[in-house]
């Protein structure tokens, strides 16, 4: 009898620990995640324009078990392979165990995430499971897909910069900066070539809405102040319109690399030519690498992750294989910066 009482003494102070709500924080992680049953990880697929109807695949999964009986939610998720999740996106949420998702929606969100050239792209998917916001989530392990996105004409929404540089003119389409993502944040690189330039921003081709900024302080104010930029040259142009603030960057930009005439040891100046519009300078180059910089400095560089000629910031070096003169153009004046490389 006495052990009988040990043991019942032991069990309810168990059953009290596991169960006691005296702690408001805790949350209970019971159970198995699903298993992504189809498609199979390593499989491989090209997207088409004319089939973005189409479905891409069927996924499948066995269900969560949290250990009771639950109505339970999937998300079935994507990433980029190599972000661990950091930026999710849900591609379907559900109480089924399965999802039709289209070829036109898996585009959709790898243009959204910058994929930019119809070139294969490795993604990761995976399935969330949820039963309450108490209940700790079941994630199953991802599965890795290698998908080809097609590219369509996209129009990136603009904010025009009229300034005296240019007669205060918000309808020209030529100082324009763009936001890639449609997410209210505008870039651009703008040439500025007089000191003390003013401008200002407008939300269109009109002064309906524009901003300027009244402190000088990088905060947007509607009908605002003039903007000054003291000295003449290319400048980076920021612009987010979720907070209303604003930053503007001098940039000086040149060539490095041992492709050039000075190695990585220092920059190439490049001047800017008005006629294109773009950044220039004509080298002799040697078989090897080189990159765009600016300020002589590493913090603001360009390179070339995909080898299709658009630029990548902080991306891969330039390659060159066949020495010889040729002449550089960096343009930054579209919505997608690029540059030419032309042996002459």
């Amino acid at each position: 009898m006495k052990f009988n009482h040990i043991f019942f003494i032991l069990m309810s102070i168990a059953v009290f620990t596991a169960c006691s709500d005296d702690d408001p924080g805790a949350i209970l992680s019971l159970g198995d995640a699903s298993v992504i049953l189809s498609p199979s990880s390593g499989s491989t697929y090209v997207l088409e324009e004319e089939k973005t109807g189409n479905t891409l695949a069927m996924f499948r999964w066995s269900p969560s078990f949290f250990g009771y009986t639950a109505g339970v939610t999937y998300t079935l998720q994507m990433d980029l392979a190599g972000n661990n999740f950091s930026e999710p996106v849900a591609l379907a949420t559900t109480t089924e165990t399965s999802a039709s998702i289209t070829q036109g929606r898996i585009n959709g969100v790898l243009l959204a995430k910058g994929i930019e050239e119809a070139i294969p792209v490795d993604i990761q998917v995976r399935v969330a499971a949820s039963v309450g916001t108490n209940v700790e989530q079941l994630i199953s392990d991802p599965i890795s897909l290698r998908v080809t996105p097609f590219i369509v004409e996209v129009v990136f929404p603009q904010l025009q910069v009229p300034g005296s540089y240019q007669g205060w003119d918000p309808s020209n389409n030529n100082t324009v900066i763009y936001s890639r993502r449609s997410d209210n944040q505008f870039e651009g690189f703008v040439y500025f070539p007089d000191p003390g330039t003013f401008f200002k921003f407008t939300n269109g081709p009109t002064w309906d809405v524009n901003y300027g900024d009244d402190g000088a302080n990088g905060t947007l104010d509607q009908n605002g102040a003039d903007i000054s930029a003291a000295d003449p040259g290319m400048y980076r142009l920021n612009v987010n319109l979720n907070n209303f603030t604003y930053t503007i960057m001098k940039t000086d930009w040149g060539v490095i690399g041992d492709a050039t005439p000075t190695g990585w040891d220092s920059d190439t100046d490049m001047v800017y030519n008005p006629s294109s519009r773009n950044l220039e300078v004509v080298l002799n180059l040697t078989a090897g690498g080189l990159k765009f910089r600016a300020n002589n400095d590493w913090p603001l560089n360009f390179g070339d992750n995909s080898g299709e000629g658009f630029l990548d910031y902080d991306g891969g070096n330039i390659m060159i294989s066949d020495p010889g003169s040729y002449r550089i153009e960096l343009i930054l004046h579209e919505p997608r910066y690029r540059y030419v490389i032309t042996k002459l």
